[in-house]
């Protein structure tokens, strides 16, 4: 068993860890999106994202959170977008978020994603 002290310790950076990683991965990216609220219980999020990064990225994926009036998250949905978005390329995507009492609005943000090689040529 962990010490107090190791406990504590252990329990901060899993936290740094979950609160920092959505923004790591969202850099780089520039994302739009409209929300079509006309389905009972849920939320259909259809947007655009674009690759504004110096390579390629693969395995792209996207978290769509439904926020309450505090900025609480109370709903949230991942979708897949692409195996592979070039440098500069825009694919389009769509997730759904559980329609919930008390969301106020939306936050879109890439979730996960892998750097490919750079595409840029070396300039002398």
């Amino acid at each position: 068993m962990l010490a107090p002290r190791g406990l504590a310790l252990a329990l901060v950076t899993l936290a740094v860890a979950i609160l920092v990683a959505p923004a790591l991965a969202q850099q780089g990216f520039r994302i739009t999106y409209e929300v079509d609220d006309s389905r009972p219980g849920r939320a259909r999020l259809n947007g655009k994202l674009t690759n504004e990064r110096g390579d390629d990225v693969f395995d792209v994926s996207v978290t769509a959170e439904a926020l309450d009036a505090r900025g609480k998250v109370v709903a949230r949905g991942i979708s897949f977008v692409d195996a592979r978005i070039a440098r500069g390329d825009t694919r389009m995507f769509s997730v759904t978020v559980p329609s919930v009492p008390g969301a106020t609005t939306f936050r879109v943000m890439v979730s996960s994603f892998r750097p490919g090689i750079s595409s840029q040529t070396p300039q002398s």
